[in-house]
């Protein structure tokens, strides 16, 4: 991969822009504004609600909120006022005409999701970018209540809850509501046109495919003593498996997608390693990942996750086919395919030349062009089996053991039981012990099935 090498510092602008950047109102008259399915045609103002706060929630919001047609953001969810409060205070001044959330629509606590969907309910949008670990429970309450949603990656954390999201899809679809899941990738239009060219046959039957990010720490907030154990852990989500699934989940799943999207299939099988080599932060996180998935012809995936410093960095996918190979996926904003297995540019058979693409602004046009136009529109299915590719890949890594896709499917193992019914006052799934260290996964002991 002559040239691949990038400095080993995530290049993720959804978290760049994060860094730049209770009452319950009787919602008679707002839904009566919104209408059931009339609004579409009629291009009236569709009212959006975000659930979770963070910066991606914000970044999201901020797409919405940018698409054509009338929108309007009405109401506000998180756990934290300390993250509410500065995005609404960003998407105000971005946003002025188009954000109303007075106080009595900004909402606190576990259940706060409820309040800020029942407002925009039904035919709302509801953002959905909490951790990925609410996301089944928050996507049934959205569909439920009638709303299109926006879901952020990484959909569930487990197999009970990517079954609990695959059954809220099919439900979608019975409504008639429309669901995007928050793999801008696939509406990256360069990687978009060079799928198309690999689908086309350009280099051949494809033969071997590569998933890497490699890069620094994932970062880390200590405890602080006036703040409870769950609504710590919930801070540091990245860091904990029942709330993100682990990295190669969270951090690796728009890479796992985009190899299965070459390879035009979901894999059958994994098995491989990880493990906990240099990472000392009081947390759940194995800091390197190899994982070798199987697809049902007998060729293979392999995901590399590494996140430590002073080490060899590249973010990206490398596939190789018959005849040639291409370099693209997150992380490479400009897609190439070469003849060969020698990725040098007087090998570069293909390129993208069209204008440039905004892929997290791109997901949300699609979606609201949907709504609008009430065309079909719900890419559940296929952000669900996304996530499960890197659930599998942790099974598989974490227990040591060969792990069938059926196997991972069926399995009834909850990183978080009873999290339908959490309250900022319950405790959390995993604990610290008298060292302050945290339970880690041990390949050939940890049960994942």
């Amino acid at each position: 991969m002559n040239g691949q090498s990038n400095s080993g510092k995530t290049r993720n602008s959804r978290r760049e822009f994060i860094r730049q950047t209770s009452g319950v109102l009787a919602g008679a008259a707002l839904a009566g504004a919104i209408g059931g399915r009339s609004y579409a045609a009629e291009r009236n103002t569709i009212k959006i609600a975000l659930v979770g706060c963070g910066g991606r929630g914000t970044g999201a919001a901020s797409n919405a909120l940018s698409t054509e047609g009338p929108t309007e953001l009405v109401a506000m969810a998180d756990v934290f006022a300390s993250r509410l409060e500065p995005s609404l205070r960003n998407l105000s001044g971005r946003f002025s005409k188009k954000v109303d959330v007075p106080p009595d629509r900004q909402f606190l606590g576990m259940d706060g999701y409820k309040k800020a969907i029942d407002l925009i309910a039904p035919g709302g949008v509801v953002v959905l970018a909490t951790p990925p670990a609410f996301r089944p429970l928050h996507l049934e309450c959205a569909v439920a209540k009638g709303c299109h949603v926006f879901m952020e990656k990484s959909f569930a954390v487990d197999a009970p809850g990517i079954r609990r999201v695959l059954k809220a899809g099919r439900e979608a679809e019975k409504k008639d509501l429309k669901i995007a899941g928050g793999l801008m990738s696939r509406h990256y239009i360069p990687l978009e046109q060079a799928v198309e060219q690999l689908h086309k046959g350009r280099i051949g039957d494809l033969i071997t495919c590569w998933a890497y990010r490699e890069h620094a720490p994932v970062g880390f907030s200590p405890k602080r003593p006036d703040v409870s154990e769950l609504a710590h852990q919930i801070r540091n989500y990245s860091c904990y498996t029942w709330l993100n699934g682990s990295f190669i989940l969270d951090w690796l799943i728009h890479n796992l997608d985009v190899c299965c999207w070459c390879k035009d299939a979901w894999p059958v099988s994994a098995q491989g390693q990880g493990g906990r080599q240099v990472r000392t932060r009081p947390d759940q996180l194995f800091d390197h990942y190899s994982v070798e998935y199987t697809f049902g012809d007998g060729t293979r995936l392999h995901a590399q996750g590494r996140h430590m410093d002073n080490c060899w960095g590249f973010f990206g996918d490398v596939i190789h086919g018959a005849k040639g190979s291409a370099v693209l996926g997150e992380g490479i904003p400009q897609p190439r395919i070469f003849k060969g297995h020698n990725q040098t540019p007087e090998n570069v058979i293909w390129r993208y030349e069209g204008p440039r693409c905004d892929a997290y602004q791109n997901e949300h046009d699609l979606l609201f062009a949907a709504i609008h136009s009430n065309k079909p529109y719900n890419e559940t299915e296929r952000s669900a089996y996304a996530a499960m590719t890197g659930i599998l890949g942790r099974m598989a890594a974490e227990s040591g053991k060969k792990v069938t896709w059926d196997e991972a499917m069926a399995s009834n193992l909850e990183l978080a039981p009873g999290l339908d019914d959490f309250t900022m006052d319950s405790e959390a799934p995993v604990k610290p012990d008298a060292q302050g260290n945290y339970p880690i996964a041990m390949p050939g002991k940890t049960k994942v099935l």
